[in-house]
């Protein structure tokens, strides 16, 4: 079991949700509000994405992102941020042309998916370690391009968080490691219960992480009512954990939560198993971040 967890708050995501809780936050000011909101409420790390603020939808405006974390960075309390960079890898064919993205197409190149991370230079971002079914839309990210992007992560000192939504993910986080484009002692995100991708259960937590290296660290969430669930599995399991509204809209069955009351519940429910919660400092020495 994990005595000491990071515990991460990814507080918007891109996803259709901005019309189903008034809770997600939408603008940069909101954002930022809501990541320190959480970070008083117990997390380690604030998990960003930017959103347009007119329309609540996905936005890879660098100049969003920016002042968001500037207003993170300027506010009085610590945490540390990490910013996606997942965006744009958005596919749907088109009803005509299969060979065309059609409506809900959104694809980035690897150096303009990096771009948030290397103008803004957080202490950690995200990279999506494959592509996958994720609903009706796949999800593009080529292996080729995952090696462009990984370099550029790796050249700008961000420690990347090696997102995987299916056991082939893992196996291709690991490529990467083998083939020298992740520095240090590498760390996973498990994204469990995502359709169609890996299932939200013990089992499936217990073989990803089997698949790591010894000196791998990782962490896991679980989408929608498996929340919860994954956090207690997960600090059973040795890892740490992720809440927010970006994967959980509930704080229990048709009460809507705040970030700030998710982080709290996760927290509880790290304390009652006999761990403590690690702070943005104590992480900072754990993963050997670049200082912001």
């Amino acid at each position: 079991m994990n005595k000491k967890v990071i515990l991460s708050c990814a507080v918007t995501g891109a996803g259709d949700t901005t019309s189903k809780s008034p809770h997600v936050p939408i603008t940069p000011k909101e954002i930022a509000d809501s990541a320190i909101e959480a970070a008083k409420a117990g997390a380690t790390i604030a998990h960003i994405h930017a959103r347009d603020p007119e329309t609540g939808g996905l936005s890879h405006d660098v100049n969003l992102f920016q002042e968001t974390v500037e207003r993170i960075r300027e506010s009085e309390t610590d945490v540390i941020i990490n910013i996606t960079s997942g965006g744009g890898g958005d596919w749907v064919p088109s009803e005509d042309d299969p060979t065309r993205g059609g409506e809900g197409t959104d694809i980035q190149t690897p150096e303009e998916r990096h771009e948030p991370v290397g103008k803004l230079l957080p202490e950690m971002c995200t990279l999506d370690c494959g592509s996958t079914n994720f609903g009706n839309m796949l999800y593009v990210s080529p292996t080729d391009w995952l090696r462009r992007q990984a370099k550029l992560v790796q050249e700008s000192g961000v420690k990347p968080e090696l997102e995987c939504f299916d056991t082939g993910h893992v196996r291709f986080a690991n490529q990467l490691i083998n083939e020298g484009l992740i520095d240090g002692d590498p760390l996973y995100q498990f994204c469990l219960g995502i359709p169609w991708g890996a299932a939200a259960d013990a089992e499936t937590l217990s073989y990803m992480k089997s698949r790591i290296p010894e000196n791998g660290r990782w962490a896991a969430f679980g989408i929608g009512r498996m929340q919860m669930p994954i956090v207690a599995e997960s600090v059973l399991q040795g890892g740490n954990i992720r809440v927010g509204l970006e994967d959980n809209l509930y704080l229990k069955k048709g009460q809507l939560a705040t970030n700030a009351q998710l982080v709290d519940k996760a927290a509880g429910i790290v304390e009652s198993l006999g761990s403590d919660i690690m702070t943005p400092a104590e992480a900072r020495k754990e993963l050997n971040l670049l200082n912001p």
